[in-house]
């Protein structure tokens, strides 16, 4: 995966080839899917839900420039395996997740891929973030939403990221990166995707210009 996938898709970042080639990625699937934990397309679980391609998931981490002791929200975390990675990378991770099945499948992979309390799991909408443990240092929002809600880059810091997969009211899907500098929010375009929609996000334009 490392070298068929990410190496020649523009990850270079030395840290995350070294998380991402020693974590298990079939430690985040369910059992009949295991034979799909390394292709380079989106693995479907149950639900509608996606375990993103590597390489995808790779770029949007990449984006973020996470440093050691960042506190990171990921919003739709799945079956945790992009939680994983971002605490492999040295963040405090709080993973909001709110289907119930695929908690299931994390809670037991991320006790063992990740030190103890390096990941806080929460049940709740993804869309609302999790306003208790804010601000956030970096933001990863783990599948395509229409517009990046109000409530989520409410919770950056200043300085903050944010890492998304905008597919609404535009040509084509494509990931963004976002930063707060005092009062304001911006995106600039990083690269052009494809994944499934996160459900539970709203269509109304927000914070993108």
């Amino acid at each position: 995966m490392v070298d068929g996938q990410l190496r020649p898709n523009r990850i270079t970042e030395p840290r995350l080839l070294t998380v991402m080639g020693a974590l298990p990625r079939e430690d985040f699937l369910p059992p009949g899917l295991l034979a799909r934990a390394y292709v380079d397309e989106d693995v479907r679980l149950p639900g509608g839900r996606a375990l993103m391609e590597p390489m995808i998931i790779a770029r949007l981490i990449q984006l973020l420039a996470l440093r050691p002791g960042d506190r990171v929200l990921v919003a739709g975390a799945g079956t945790g395996y992009a939680a994983a990675i971002l605490a492999g990378l040295g963040g405090r991770v709080t993973a909001v997740e709110a289907d119930a099945g695929l908690l299931a499948i994390a809670r037991p992979a991320l006790a063992a891929h990740t030190a103890p309390g390096a990941v806080t799991l929460v049940e709740a909408p993804p869309a609302g973030g999790h306003p208790a443990a804010a601000p956030f240092d970096a933001i990863l929002i783990e599948g395509a939403i229409p517009a990046l809600p109000d409530a989520l880059v409410a919770q950056l810091a200043e300085g903050g990221r944010l890492a998304a997969i905008l597919a609404g009211g535009a040509p084509r899907t494509r990931a963004v990166l976002g930063r707060r500098v005092g009062a304001g929010f911006g995106t600039v375009d990083a690269f052009d995707c494809a994944t499934l929609p996160l459900p539970g996000f709203a269509t109304r334009p927000s914070f993108v210009f």
